[in-house]
């Protein structure tokens, strides 16, 4: 058998992850992010705000609202990510989700739904790439950098599985307690994570001698030492040379635009709650509904590793098709509809992975992770375009609608899949078994020093 042919955890057995160290660690991690996902809250929320009181509007502009908060503060918390131990910015991050939870069971109100949003976005800035740094900080302590991919493969596994249970414990909680149990529950899931977080390892003594793990992935020192006044130097020194990658490639930037754009098509799941309501079921029926489109992530997440050299061509077929599933199933106001948006955010999921793949291929300067959160930054904003053109249709026109006129926008990457999305190269787009998409694009972007 070929090392390519090996089973999904065999390379764990000959690796140093076997060590007691690693394996803390990786007990750790996959509590973390199985916790970090368990939230009965998430499938329902679109619900909890419908039922307060709430109209389409003020709805998106929550939503809104927390993609805003996490794009401001992005930027800062990666800054003091690279200063501060990321262990405690994890569990900070989760106490505020928490914090979030608990407002609302006992203020549901606008107001309070308000600073509700700010406090999640918050900790999703706290959270987003801190957690891969901190672990590939670890991993190259103890030379063990190779079980990397794998390592947050199995945990983004474990973070899905998660998800799912969270969906389906959202229907028995809505029948036992309304949306107060779902809250409640959801913010003692936070507490949990956030003791998760400190089990953490923190950063070692070599580590914090040297001011830092240098810069994830290139195999030589950062640009600067945390707590010294080369960072600021650094940090604008990458953010020129990233942009400037972006300015002059034309290949990287295509390739950018594609990466950021369609992640951004997910913001269908912050409404299809509401969609699957409007197809006459019950509202603790909904959630049910609602895990067939985790499920299609899922699979769309796992074919991406097997069929990682999908042509450009190919991948704007699909995309094609996922333009008529959405259309469809959103139209039909049917139940079975569903399972029709579901196969469509699966192809979506899968387009995500290869084109976040192979923006990493394409990047070529030292600034990678400056790229990647342009990117990144990116899909926060046509995220926040999605959720103004839902607030304003929905004037005009139900959620069935409205969510149909969304296939819009992977029609027109169909259209320019084949001419802007490069072909699979030989760095970074080889397939690692137990590897999603997430992965391969989150982590670069807290590279540099602890």
């Amino acid at each position: 058998m070929g090392s390519s042919d090996r089973l999904p955890g065999a390379e764990f057995a000959q690796s140093p992850y076997c060590s007691r160290e690693l394996l803390r660690l990786r007990r750790a991690l996959f509590a973390f992010s199985a916790l970090n996902d368990l939230i009965p809250f998430v499938p329902v929320a679109a619900l909890r705000f419908t039922d307060a009181g709430l109209d389409a509007l003020e709805v998106s502009s929550l939503f809104g609202l927390l993609a805003i908060s996490a794009l401001l503060l992005e930027v800062p918390s990666g800054a003091w990510a690279d200063v501060a131990p990321r262990r405690l910015l994890l569990a900070l991050g989760a106490l505020l989700r928490a914090a979030c939870f608990t407002l609302w069971m006992f203020l549901p109100s606008y107001p309070a739904f308000v600073v509700g949003v700010l406090l999640w976005g918050a900790c999703h800035a706290l959270t987003s790439g801190t957690l891969e740094a901190l672990v590939y900080d670890e991993l190259a302590d103890k030379d063990a950098t190779a079980t990397f991919p794998a390592l947050l493969g199995r945990a983004r596994i474990g973070a899905l599985a998660a998800n799912v249970l969270a969906t389906l414990s959202a229907t028995p909680l809505l029948a036992l307690g309304h949306y107060a149990l779902v809250e409640g529950a959801s913010a003692l899931v936070c507490l949990a994570a956030a003791g998760a977080a400190l089990c953490l390892p923190g950063p070692s003594r070599a580590r914090a001698e040297r001011g830092g793990g240098g810069h994830v992935g290139t195999g030589h020192t950062g640009t600067g030492h945390a707590g010294t006044g080369h960072v600021g130097t650094g940090y604008v020194a990458m953010l020129r040379t990233g942009l400037a990658e972006l300015r002059t490639s034309r290949a990287v930037r295509r390739a950018a635009v594609v990466a950021a754009v369609l992640p951004a098509v997910l913001v269908i799941d912050e409404y299809l709650p509401l969609l699957v309501r409007s197809t006459g079921v019950a509202t603790a029926t909904v959630p049910l509904l609602v895990v067939l489109a985790v499920a299609g992530k899922a699979c769309g997440s796992w074919l991406a590793g097997p069929l990682a050299g999908t042509r450009p061509a190919t991948l704007a077929l699909a995309l094609g098709a996922a333009t008529a599933l959405l259309a469809a199933g959103a139209l039909s106001g049917t139940p079975w509809g569903i399972g029709s948006v579901a196969l469509c955010l699966g192809i979506v999921q899968f387009g995500i992975v290869l084109s976040q793949a192979r923006l990493q291929d394409t990047i070529e300067c030292a600034a990678r992770a400056t790229v990647t959160s342009v990117a990144s930054l990116g899909t926060d904003a046509v995220a926040i375009l999605f959720y103004v053109a839902y607030g304003v249709g929905s004037l005009w026109a139900g959620v069935s609608t409205v969510i149909a006129t969304f296939a819009a926008v992977p029609l027109l990457l169909a259209v320019l899949v084949p001419r802007w999305l490069p072909r699979a190269g030989s760095r970074s787009i080889a397939p690692v078994p137990g590897t999603t998409g997430s992965q391969q694009a989150e982590w670069p972007r807290r590279r540099t020093d602890a």
